[in-house]
């Protein structure tokens, strides 16, 4: 039997109350010595007692916020210890580093309680935290996790609050950010002058928001801008001011049941809305619910919702239930809805600074509430929705999920990702991990692109990793090609120029950890391929670092260029002139300027470049059926399109393809000219559009299969933004599982290009290895 050992435990480990696990097991066991934190994770010194049961239950009943990834123990002679104790942090310069930051969590239930409890010291206490939940990676520095590391170092400890921090049997025994109000921060509201407003600020906040407001709140990773959903003039003045004209508003509610006159969400959604990382959750609209939240999400069928997180949250709800004592009320349905939307201008970086809230959001909010307590790292709400066949599927990943690493088939060479233009996120591998940043955005202005500087120089940082290669996308004017090419030269290291679509499929290869062939199935807006020309609609044969183009979507002409990713009237116009109907144009779309011109274009073939993008067939048949002629942001009529078809299914059931609403040419080449010609005229536009969708996916199947039979592969990974249309996935998928193909889908990571990073990182690692064998 082991007497005297040292464990290294890795993962997870720090800011999840691990070190006061281990004491308390310890103390149970009998056993003596120490336990720290370093910069590889957590070191135990163990002997004597009941070491065996120790090291049994050590990993067994861990603390539910740790990941453990290793348990490695090495006997060592006895130190003769007196007891157990919890040390100080080393740096562990001698090794590299291993540990993690752990993400930013919801307020536990403890907390609520307490929060909630007149006689307490923390009654209404806006930044109480325990162990168990609370900021970690928006108010850390880097590792080891330790308070003099967050943004909490400038407050000192009180004595009851030291007393807490030091008591083994205290839940905040060794929380790193924990306060009270007698030493931490404190709340203000200031208006648009900068002057503070008189009055307890969270009763002033729920007034003005009452009243028709526009509040500024800081949350956790940045500034949230609220107003109150029900309130039509407050939502229209918060899209006026924001010029966010007619992208969906996220709503929070206090509980599930405030949701109930809203929306109709399942199981799963309720777990997600629930669960400890409390994203945005797109759920089923209730019939109606266009009428009570005025303005949010109009037109369509879903629903962004999130229930509360931070303290300061709830105490909103809180206010307005009139200051109930307890935490009964927390269980009945609330009145009050507020839309609660980043706060980012300009589709700039999210405001995390006060002063910057004041220069940032001044023209757009009437007051600023916000505090002392610095956000280190922007970190946007993470946007989910329930997977069909379980899971979560990310639109967005952001708070509560970063920096959690996805584990890899092959550990290699630090590699640096940089992702692509839109939706920006960028990825740094460890080892077998592959850390994915947060949203960081579209990268078409200054800012953007300093916060990708930002997030680059932070994740290096905080992992303690040099890169042995950056990265990028094969778009050569891409601000992140150029950034990487930068990066590279300034380090002596190679770049590494990888195409969008095969990034896309790498990227669902890489989170399930698939080694070998594959077919990818890769559907989105548009990417650089290989040969010079924009595709969106690709079949590859993928092997690792390299892929082949089994066959494409048949190309359309965007006339225009890049204007009719933007205008979908103008692809429909492209469709009637590729059916021989261009005499139509100017008819069909009277009303559109410059009808005229588009068809003279079109019949010139003058500036009219041709995409494979699956996302402009589905621009085409929305703006044949006059369903959204021009866009207002990405992917609108795709998602009313969408909307209608799902609206239709769920009056009359699944539509039937059409027969013959295809071809498939010799060349691999997938023709939907037999569909739109179909539909073109159709006077039913959800008939239409759930026409569209049931024969497309049968459409992409049988593509697939006949595929999958000639290769001799069974494994289809699907991925790009197209994929988040849930009936057209979910329908693939359920015709490729029947046919007993094996179909990996982005469950990790999103699957647009917010998960590209991902599959840069992934081909990088896999081509070094091939270079090195």
């Amino acid at each position: 039997m082991t007497a005297a050992c040292r464990i290294r435990v890795t993962g997870l480990v720090q800011g999840v109350g691990f070190r006061p696990y281990v004491w308390r097991l310890a103390k149970e066991t009998g056993v003596r010595g120490w336990v720290r934190n370093d910069s590889q994770g957590i070191e135990i010194a163990a002997e004597g007692g009941r070491i065996t049961e120790f090291l049994e239950r050590l990993q067994r009943e861990a603390p539910s916020l740790a990941r453990i990834d290793g348990v490695e123990t090495i006997e060592a002679p006895p130190e003769d210890f007196a007891g157990f104790v919890i040390e100080k942090s080393q740096a562990s310069r001698d090794a590299a580093t291993s540990a993690a930051i752990g993400h930013d969590t919801a307020i536990c239930a403890d907390c609520l309680s307490e929060l909630f409890y007149p006689d307490g010291r923390r009654w209404r206490h806006a930044f109480i935290t325990c162990t168990h939940c609370g900021p970690r990676y928006t108010v850390t520095h880097g590792l080891p996790y330790d308070r003099p590391q967050t943004s909490l170092a400038p407050f000192p400890l009180c004595p009851d609050c030291e007393r807490e921090y030091t008591d083994p049997a205290d839940r905040r025994f060794h929380a790193e950010t924990i306060c009270c109000p007698a030493c931490g921060p404190h709340l203000r509201v200031r208006d648009a002058q900068g002057e503070v407003v008189a009055g307890d600020p969270v009763a002033v906040a729920l007034r003005l928001l009452k009243a028709g407001g526009i509040v500024a709140i800081k949350g956790l990773g940045g500034f949230h801008l609220a107003c109150d959903a029900s309130n039509a003039t407050a939502v229209a003045r918060l899209r006026k001011r924001k010029a966010r004209e007619e992208k969906p508003f996220a709503i929070m509610v206090a509980n599930v049941a405030s949701l109930a006159p809203f929306a109709t969400p399942g199981a799963e959604e309720i777990a997600l809305l629930e669960s400890r990382e409390r994203p945005v959750v797109l759920v089923p609209k209730r019939e109606g619910a266009d009428e009570r939240l005025p303005g949010v999400s109009p037109g369509l069928t879903f629903l962004g919702a999130m229930l509360p997180y931070t303290p300061l949250q709830y105490l909103l709800f809180h206010e307005a239930a009139m200051r109930p004592a307890g935490t009964a009320w927390l269980a009945e349905a609330q009145y009050l809805a507020l839309v609660m939307t980043s706060a980012n201008p300009g589709g700039e970086p999210l405001v995390i600074g006060n002063d910057e809230a004041m220069r940032r959001l001044g023209g757009i909010a009437d007051v600023i509430v916000d505090h002392g307590r610095d956000i280190l790292t922007r970190c946007d709400d993470s946007v989910v929705r329930s997977a069909a066949g379980g899971g979560t599927q990310f639109i967005r990943r952001a708070r509560g999920y970063v920096p959690r690493p996805i584990r890899l088939a092959r550990s290699g060479p630090p590699i640096l990702a940089l992702g692509g233009w839109y939706k920006n996120t960028v990825c740094i591998t460890r080892g077998n991990e592959a850390f994915v940043s947060q949203h960081i955005g579209d990268l078409d202005n200054a800012a953007t692109i300093g916060f990708l500087e930002e997030t680059i120089a932070h994740l290096l940082g905080i992992l303690e990793v040099e890169p042995a290669v950056v990265v990028h996308d094969l778009h050569p004017d891409f601000a992140s090609t150029r950034l990487a090419v930068q990066l590279a030269a300034e380090r002596g290291i190679p770049a590494l120029a990888v195409q969008h679509h095969h990034a896309h499929i790498a990227a669902v290869l890489a989170e399930h950890r698939h080694v070998g062939p594959a077919l990818g199935l890769a559907l989105d807006g548009v990417g650089l391929g290989s040969d010079g020309k924009a595709w969106g609609g690709e079949l590859l044969h993928v092997d690792g670092a390299s892929f082949s183009r089994l066959g494409h979507l048949e190309e359309l002409q965007l006339p225009g260029g890049d204007r009719a990713a933007r205008e979908p009237w103008r692809m429909g116009a492209s469709v009637l002139h590729r059916l021989g109907r261009g005499d139509e144009i100017e008819v069909r779309f009277a009303e559109r300027t410059g009808a005229a011109t588009i068809r003279q274009v079109l019949k010139g073939e003058i500036n009219c470049p041709r995409t494979s993008s699956c996302g402009r067939w589905f621009d085409a048949m929305a703006g044949l059926l006059d369903i959204k002629p021009v866009m207002a942001f990405e992917g609108q009529a795709a998602m009313l399109l969408e909307g209608l078809a799902t609206v239709w299914s769920g009056s009359h059931g699944t539509a039937a393809p059409l027969a013959d609403g295809w071809l498939l040419g010799a060349d691999g080449t997938l023709s939907l000219v037999p569909l739109v010609a179909a539909l073109a005229d159709a006077r039913d536009a959800a008939h239409a559009a759930a026409q569209f969708h049931a024969t497309f996916a049968a459409a992409l199947s049988e593509w697939l299969l006949i595929a999958a039979e000639r290769e001799k592969i069974s494994t289809v990974a699907l991925g790009g933004g197209c994929f988040l249309n849930r009936l057209l996935s979910e329908d693939v998928r359920r015709r490729l599982i029947a046919a007993k193909l094996k179909v990996l889908e982005a469950r990790q990571a999103p699957p647009n290009d917010g998960g590209l990073a991902l599959g840069q990182a992934w081909i990088a690692l896999q081509s070094r290895e091939n270079r090195e064998n």
